[in-house]
């Protein structure tokens, strides 16, 4: 049996990865997991949560896969990309894909672009319908600048691991994101260690790459590299 382990991203839920499992489970007999990682889900509660929960949460999963499974794949969005490059150069994965994944992030000049789009739809009395304003707003409000630290030791942590991934990896990255660079896949795909890398911008993408842009574009070239 083939498992494929799905992890979200800081602040997120399932839902950010929700479309993409739903089409592989669609398309085959997987078993595909995607658990939610402490502190996270539709209602944060990230006080006194640490990095180490992330991991340990993500690494837990993964085991039980394995133990269920001839064969894991890992799939990580933004954060998740990180922790599942982490877990990949510890055990034993047969294929990552990284999707949006933050070894860099804040896309200041993608912001610009957001915030200017938000004040026209203020003084238009249509922020209400601003999908970004009203998906992040919450999560501004419930992320502690604390949570925000023990982020920040995912990436240091996980940007030396990738040098150890020598498995073939499939990187995704969103033109439009305005939280994670466009550089950042240019940096993960200059530094993994695999023979095997690709490498796919999603024109128009914001990072919820999974909910815009071309995703069937996407998530067939997700499914090609897998099943291949």
């Amino acid at each position: 049996m083939i498992g494929c382990l799905c992890i979200h991203g800081f602040t997120g839920s399932p839902y950010e990865v929700q479309p993409l499992a739903d089409y592989l489970s669609e398309k085959t007999d997987w078993k595909v997991v995607v658990p939610v990682l402490p502190g996270h889900g539709e209602t944060l509660s990230l006080k006194n949560i640490t990095f180490s929960q992330w991991l340990d949460c993500a690494e837990n999963a993964l085991l039980k896969l394995q133990e269920e499974c001839e064969t894991v794949y890992i799939i990580g969005f933004s954060m998740g990309g990180l922790i599942a490059a982490f877990l990949t150069a510890r055990y034993p994965v047969s294929k990552l894909v990284m999707l949006s994944a933050a070894a860099k992030y804040i896309n200041f000049s993608q912001i610009k672009k957001d915030v200017k789009k938000m004040l026209q739809d203020f003084r238009e009395k249509k922020l209400h319908e601003n999908a970004l304003f009203l998906r992040y707003r919450e999560k501004l409000i419930m992320t502690p600048p604390l949570a925000t630290r023990e982020f920040q030791k995912v990436v240091r942590l996980a940007r030396p691991a990738l040098r150890k991934v020598n498995v073939p990896v499939f990187i995704a990255q969103g033109t439009a994101d305005g939280i994670v660079p466009v550089k950042s896949a240019s940096y993960i795909y200059a530094r993994i260690s695999s023979a095997k890398r690709h490498l796919h911008y999603s024109e128009g993408a914001t990072h919820l790459i999974c909910h815009t842009g071309n995703t069937e574009e996407l998530f067939k070239k997700v499914f090609t590299f897998l099943a291949e």
